[in-house]
């Protein structure tokens, strides 16, 4: 007869991908998660298997967890810039503030940690930023489309630029204890909006 588990896997998949994210991969250790989860070895790789893939079952909830409301702050009715404009600023200001600031971003910390020698990493990562330029690349054709934004603008061009401006406010604001530096290039950027 089989055992059941002791464990809600649910909740251990969200208690590791805490620890990722504080930790970073390389720095979390199979006996950082057993004492962390609360589980033994042998539970941890009969139901996530490896590390690695525990790494990308969580990697993967956490894109889950930001798309939604993501959509949503860049599809609502009515004026399309305020909302981008938003949404950058919240970017620049979760990239700066001493809560949030270590920690950073999930998949900003996989990109420069495992993207360069990971494969499956990569693609978590490219396709989380291609859902984000998608997103904002839509709000912009939108914003075109209702007069908000300059008919010689590029919408795609101008999403791709936003995009590896928040993936370096990111970076910048986690490495750095200038938000100055991260506010001024954020500004900057979004005056080409204008």
């Amino acid at each position: 007869m089989a055992r059941t588990k002791e464990f809600d896997p649910d909740a251990a998949l969200q208690s590791a991908l805490e620890l990722f994210w504080r930790q970073g991969y390389e720095a979390t250790s199979m006996a950082d998660l057993v004492e962390h989860l609360g589980i033994g070895k042998a539970s941890l790789y009969g139901t996530f298997g490896s590390k690695h893939e525990l790494y990308l079952r969580a990697l993967d909830r956490y894109g889950q967890a930001q798309n939604p409301q993501l959509t949503r702050e860049l599809s609502r009715p009515g004026p399309v810039l305020p909302a981008v404009r938003e949404l950058v600023r919240r970017f620049a200001a979760e990239a700066t503030a001493e809560a949030t600031r270590e920690q950073g971003c999930l998949i900003t910390n996989t990109a420069v940690e495992l993207a360069p020698h990971d494969r499956d990493a990569t693609r978590r990562v490219e396709s989380s930023w291609d859902h984000l330029e998608t997103l904002l690349h839509s709000a912009l054709v939108r914003a075109r489309a209702q007069g908000e934004l300059a008919g010689d603008r590029d919408p795609l061009a101008l999403a791709r630029m936003l995009l590896v401006l928040l993936q370096g406010v990111r970076v910048v604001g986690k490495a750095s204890a200038a938000p100055a530096r991260v506010r001024d290039a954020t500004e900057a950027a979004l005056a080409l909006l204008d």
